[in-house]
């Protein structure tokens, strides 16, 4: 962020007071920027959340690092803090504030329907279309090219990027941040197979997305059945994921790249789901469960538990699973020594034996 963000001027003293950090070194170093450890340049402040980066302390250019509480020494001033990733996007937010211009007022480009109810201070960009009786909440901005269906429901102080689709009657809270490419309320994939051909079955549902949702890029979220599909308030959801009809996520969870959930899923709150993990329709998953990385979840997984592999396990047993496969060529090799010394036993006590007859006959 160096050379292009304002400057800074603060001693790092000053700034461990704004976020309650301890000063492990020389408080009075000047802070003049903000960066990443890699990137950082002198009189930077940068910062070290995951442990595995700890020997970028030794070669950064970085004038000093927020850290967690669990660094005791290091080879320049530091700032101790329980969360250093929050610390240090709440320095940036105070020393940095977000510059970025948001449109406002409504673009005469935009197509607006019958009977719409659009709130104060609601910015609408060039080509966006809003569909007959839809709500749209005070300062709410949607950007060029978004569409907005028949009776869909937009809370306030939404952001919708460019290129959005929200289908009709989808209902979306407060505070809401909806990233270019996705579309909310798409049908489900329903279709019941007679003699070979399949007929579509009618999905008139919704989708009710709570407040506080943040959903990425090219996300789908399907409209149920019948009912909802439902996002809980302050769950965050990366680029490219699919949610089917009918599922519910519950509040505060986290869905990352690429996964997919199917029908009918129920998945508790603070629940972690990982890149290109995939579940099954019909099952629940519990609260604060973590489904790591490319699982194939086949089954309903309690809370507090967390599952690796295909099918998911339980972390633990599926690392010992792991463990053995990666061991298999070498158990091969023994077992096919073993068999050739079987074989030689066997030849001996064969030849003994034939012997022995020789010698009785």
């Amino acid at each position: 962020m160096s050379g292009t963000s304002p400057a800074i001027h603060k001693t790092l003293k000053e700034i461990a007071q704004l976020i309650d950090g301890e000063v492990i070194g020389d408080g009075n170093v000047v802070i003049t920027g903000i960066s990443g450890i890699r990137e950082a340049e002198e009189g930077d402040l940068a910062f070290l959340a995951n442990p595995r980066y700890a020997p970028l302390m030794d070669t950064t250019k970085a004038a000093a690092i927020i850290t967690s509480r669990e660094i005791t020494t290091a080879p320049k001033p530091v700032i101790r803090t329980s969360n250093p990733s929050m610390a240090f996007a709440k320095v940036i937010s105070i020393l940095m504030p977000n510059d970025q211009k948001y449109p406002s007022g409504i673009h005469p480009a935009a197509v607006i329907g019958k009977n719409v109810k659009l709130g104060q201070d609601v910015a609408l960009q060039p080509y966006v279309v809003i569909d007959d009786d839809a709500v749209i909440g005070d300062r709410t901005i949607i950007y060029a090219g978004s569409y907005i269906g028949y009776r869909a429901k937009i809370g306030c102080d939404c952001l919708i990027y460019p290129n959005v689709a929200i289908r009709e009657k989808v209902e979306i809270g407060n505070r809401v941040i909806v990233h270019s490419g996705t579309v909310i309320g798409s049908d489900g994939f329903g279709f019941a197979t007679v003699d070979g051909e399949h007929h579509k079955i009618p999905q008139i549902g919704t989708v009710l997305i709570e407040d506080d949702v943040e959903i990425g890029a090219n996300v789908t979220i399907d409209r149920a059945r019948f009912g909802k599909t439902v996002i809980g308030r302050g769950t965050k959801i990366d680029n490219l994921v699919q949610i089917a009809h009918n599922v519910i996520v519950g509040e505060d969870s986290i869905i990352i790249a690429q996964a997919g959930i199917s029908g009918s899923t129920v998945i508790g709150k603070h629940v972690t789901i990982a890149g290109q993990a995939g579940l099954v329709g019909h099952i629940t998953i519990g609260d604060n469960a973590i489904l790591a990385a490319q699982a194939g979840v086949t089954k309903p997984v309690p809370a507090n538990t967390c599952v690796s592999g295909y099918p998911a396990r339980q972390h633990d047993e599926a690392k010992r699973l792991n463990a053995f496969v990666s061991r298999l060529p070498q158990i091969v090799d023994e077992l096919k020594k073993l068999e050739e010394k079987v074989d030689q036993l066997e030849k001996k006590i064969s030849d003994g034996t034939t012997a022995d007859n020789k010698k009785r006959s």
